[in-house]
């Protein structure tokens, strides 16, 4: 299987391919594909949000297991 990429990378990516195809297409709104890379760019940065709110949750256990 192959190596999976982080969720910044995927993030980073979907963000490029949007702003390319926005500056490549006279009707952005009725455009089917930019709206798909909208969709696929907003689950992903729920899902960092989501990660970099466990991992705070995470650490801040930790502080007052260790107290």
């Amino acid at each position: 299987m192959a190596k999976r990429r982080s969720l910044q990378e995927d993030a980073s990516s979907l963000k490029a391919k949007v702003t390319k195809s926005l500056a490549s297409s006279d009707n952005p709104e009725g455009d089917s594909a930019i709206r798909s890379l909208r969709k696929r760019l907003r689950r992903v940065q729920r899902k960092v949000r989501t990660a970099k709110r466990r991992e705070e949750h995470r650490k801040s256990k930790k502080v007052v297991a260790e107290a």
